[in-house]
């Protein structure tokens, strides 16, 4: 039986993708900031542990109480939808260090370990954005980026001890508090509008409700995906998980 640590199990994908391991037989390590068992079903094969991908000490906590493991899934993340004028450089390094830095920080953390058994994968869950531009993910688009960047890498730094690393971009998915929460966000994670794009941040507004019915990620599209990176080893390292994903990695 083998053992996946999957990162921001709270909601969305990396609850859905805990589910789906543990359903299948795997002994599953769900981290989210603040534990909580009951959104999980109860099994003897299940562990949730508390982690802060931003905190070094949350980290190295969380490498000594899980132990050896066959997959990291780095899908911790946040979401970030501003007029870049208006967003704080605050901001823009806190989404940086959750997107980038933080799954960096975790990968690095359980290398010694893959290296050592010389078996591993490693899958992070990257965004669609990154395969299209869009307006108002320009900070975001960048954090995500930059962690295909470094996966792409790193997959070739570890390909000689047998470890497969792998991403996943997911497209738009309705089913995720940040797509449902979008327009609110904005506000709650301290961004302004300048009234020089209010018209122009309406109007994107506007063309995303009139475009609502157009094709979108389904949580089960990730939850597959990420699957067929961590079992199947002829899998392209680079997997679009959802219609629209699909759509725009074709489109490129």
């Amino acid at each position: 039986m083998k053992t996946i640590l999957i990162t921001g199990c709270s909601s969305g994908f990396g609850l859905d993708t805990a589910r789906s391991f543990l359903e299948r037989g795997w002994k599953v390590i769900a981290t989210m900031r603040t534990p909580r068992e009951d959104v999980l079903p109860r099994s003897e094969h299940l562990r949730v542990l508390p982690l802060d991908v931003t905190q070094p000490q949350s980290i190295r906590e969380l490498a000594e109480a899980a132990g050896p493991i066959d997959v990291l899934v780095n899908n911790a993340g946040v979401g970030l939808m501003s007029i870049f004028e208006g967003t704080s450089m605050e901001t823009v390094r806190g989404t940086f260090e959750t997107n980038t830095f933080g799954a960096m920080a975790v990968t690095q953390a359980f290398l010694p370990g893959f290296r050592q058994q010389k078996a591993g994968v490693i899958v992070n869950v990257s965004s669609g954005t990154t395969l299209r531009p869009l307006p108002l993910l320009a900070v975001y688009s960048a954090s995500k980026a930059a962690l295909n960047a470094f996966t792409e890498s790193l997959a070739l730094e570890l390909g000689p001890f047998n470890v497969r690393v792998s991403l996943v971009i997911p497209g738009r998915s309705p089913e995720t508090p940040f797509s449902q929460n979008a327009q609110s966000r904005m506000q709650d994670q301290g961004v302004t509008v300048p009234e020089a794009y209010a018209g122009f941040v309406r109007s994107i507004f506007e063309q995303r409700t009139a475009h609502a019915s157009g094709p979108v990620t389904r949580s089960l599209d990730v939850v597959e995906a990420i699957w067929r990176a961590v079992n199947d080893p002829s899998s392209p390292g680079r997997m679009p998980a959802g219609a629209d994903a699909v759509e725009m990695a074709r489109s490129n």
